[in-house]
């Protein structure tokens, strides 16, 4: 069908068609238009599309990129990056066949993507004897379809037959029935995407770069503008951790100086003070900032050969950041093979689509897929391979909402003192930085976060250990003879962390008061603080989310070797000396 109609509007390089005529009377094969696009072997042998590939033609209304997309079931990696960039799409069925498995399978994923222009063109009229009847059975059935699981509604359905060039770019005589657009006129009625450039301003942090030479003392936060428009002197916020500053310059490696920038450049910018962000927090505007959480709702397609449970941790690559996720619940999940559609699973298998609800371990700062199309799609990874993508339809409460609210107000309006956070850091020769062993009373706790103070302080590290005993006492004394909540301990404990991590310290802590659950509370009144969770389980049983799970039998030297290591990992000790506690 793209093949014809590139001939039909003159858009084929001079030669191109009397060449594949050649060549397919050379080697004995009936001519098919698919060949002026289908430049695989395996593609012309078989009669089926494999890879994508990109064409140009023009209309008196506008110039158009075509992305000829295989449908067939095998390579639907393949057809989902080919349509994933696309503002407009014509689904393609057979009239002979009707609607089968792919053709809703490829309701779901356009409507996943985001594609919201749709035409359905049924093809093969010829083969059906352009029976009005036929078609508009395919119409009713496949429009039914769609409506039930909430997909696209098309704009148009055409009876066409590509080989003859029916209703492509010239108006068939063989269908007087059908009175609506031609394909090239729908195309030409669908509305051009608005510039991203309107959109809220968003810029997913790529890198963190320093120079040094010559006295070049800058530190550049690097990335692409996916959206939106910043420009120096505005103040700015990076999400999650709600570090917020201004805007000082726009650089660029050989390019003339500039006061503003918008959607589409990779560029960086220096900021009007010291503040430690990394890859994978966000920049926006304060007055219109992405979501955080730790749970999205998100419609999935699977294309991994292992299915996708529950209980077990992937990686989620959303924009720059790429976090451990698991299922926390599933909706639904939509089996195209089936015409019903909805399978009662608790899993997801090859090739079915889910809507899933999604837990990461540590907030992320996203957007939903209507508002932003970098920030509200991702990838999933199992292992080494790209087994699933998806988009973000909602965003999920969770049991921090609160709280990363009382945060927020708290980091945007706090009272800042004459030295900054980097200045803090390159005098102590670290950041600041919760380490929190958890775990059951009677495990060990206690012994190993003294050990791992000590063995900090004597490397001249700023450390402090908090147990949430001495805050139990001191802070929280007006509650001990009222029935206060676990959630206010728990709250004012973090909020005492925050003070102690705003002076640039190291935290060790633990308490009872506190478990895995409840840390994650502390995790979102501290979103600027990098944290490290230590559980001491003795059973060796716990399936919950840690960065370090000990027996607690280990010797204390190598369970502070350890936690070194990962404090030097993430970048929270600078040079440590290889013999800290060995």
């Amino acid at each position: 069908m793209v093949g014809r109609l590139l001939a039909d509007t003159h858009s084929l390089p001079q030669g191109k068609l009397e060449a594949v005529r050649r060549e397919c009377e050379r080697t004995g094969k009936p001519f098919e238009y698919a060949f002026l696009l289908d430049a695989l072997s395996d593609e012309q042998d078989q009669g089926i599309t494999i890879d994508t590939a990109r064409c140009f033609f023009k209309t008196a209304t506008r110039d158009y990129i075509i992305i000829d997309a295989p449908g067939h079931i095998e390579f639907l990696k393949n057809m989902i990056s080919g349509a994933a960039r696309a503002e407009a799409a014509a689904l393609i069925i057979d009239a002979k066949e009707g609607v089968r498995e792919n053709s809703r399978r490829h309701g779901y994923i356009l409507s996943m993507l985001g594609v919201r222009q749709v035409v359905v063109c049924v093809n093969k009229m010829d083969l059906v004897g352009h029976n009005e009847a036929h078609f508009r059975a395919i119409e009713a059935e496949y429009r039914a379809f769609l409506a039930g699981i909430g997909a696209v509604s098309p704009k148009q359905f055409i009876p066409v037959s590509a080989i003859a060039g029916e209703n492509l770019a010239l108006r068939s005589g063989k269908m007087p029935w059908y009175e609506g657009p031609t394909l090239l006129e729908t195309l030409d009625g669908f509305a051009k995407a608005p510039g991203k450039s309107e959109a809220p301003f968003r810029m997913p942090v790529q890198a963190v770069y320093k120079f040094t030479n010559a006295g070049d003392d800058r530190r550049i936060i690097a990335g692409r503008i996916e959206a939106g428009r910043v420009k120096v002197g505005d103040r700015i916020v990076f999400a999650p951790s709600n570090k917020s500053t201004i805007v000082k310059s726009i650089e660029g490696f050989n390019v003339a100086p500039r006061n503003e920038i918008d959607a589409g450049w990779s560029t960086g910018f220096t900021l009007s003070e010291e503040i430690y962000v990394t890859r994978g927090e966000v920049m926006s505007h304060a007055d219109a900032a992405p979501l955080v959480s730790t749970r999205l709702r998100a419609n999935v397609i699977w294309l991994g050969r292992k299915p996708f449970i529950q209980g077990r941790d992937y990686k989620l690559k959303l924009h720059t950041v790429a976090t451990p996720v698991r299922i926390h619940k599933v909706l639904k999940v939509i089996d195209a093979s089936e015409i019903d559609g909805q399978l009662g699973k608790d899993h997801v298998g090859r090739h079915d689509v889910a809507d899933l609800i999604l837990e990461t371990r540590t907030p992320v700062a996203f957007d939903l897929i209507g508002d932003s199309e970098a920030t509200g799609r991702f990838v999933i990874v199992d292992g080494y391979d790209v087994a699933g993508g998806g988009i973000i339809t909602a965003a999920v409460s969770d049991q921090q909402d609160d709280l990363r609210a009382e945060a927020r107000r708290r980091d945007f309006n706090w009272v800042k003192g004459a030295v900054s956070a980097g200045e803090r850091a390159e005098k102590q020769g670290h950041r600041a930085a919760l380490v929190m062993f958890v775990g059951k009373a009677g495990t060990g706790k206690h012994r190993y976060a003294r050990a791992l103070e000590k063995a900090l302080f004597d490397q001249e590290r700023s450390v402090y250990m908090l147990d949430g005993s001495n805050v139990l006492l001191g802070v929280d004394q007006d509650l001990v003879w009222v029935d206060a909540t676990q959630a206010e301990l728990v709250r004012r404990f973090g909020e005492v962390a925050h003070l102690l991590l705003d002076a640039g310290l190291i935290v060790v802590s633990t308490t009872n008061a506190i478990g895995l659950g409840d840390f994650g509370a502390v995790q979102a009144l501290i979103p600027h603080a990098p944290s490290i969770v230590i559980e001491v389980d003795p059973a060796g049983t716990s399936a919950e989310a840690c960065d370090l799970r000990i027996r607690g039998t280990e010797p204390e030297n190598d369970v502070i070797a350890r936690i070194v290591d990962l404090l030097t990992t993430r970048q929270i000790l600078g040079s440590v000396s290889a013999d800290l506690g060995r």
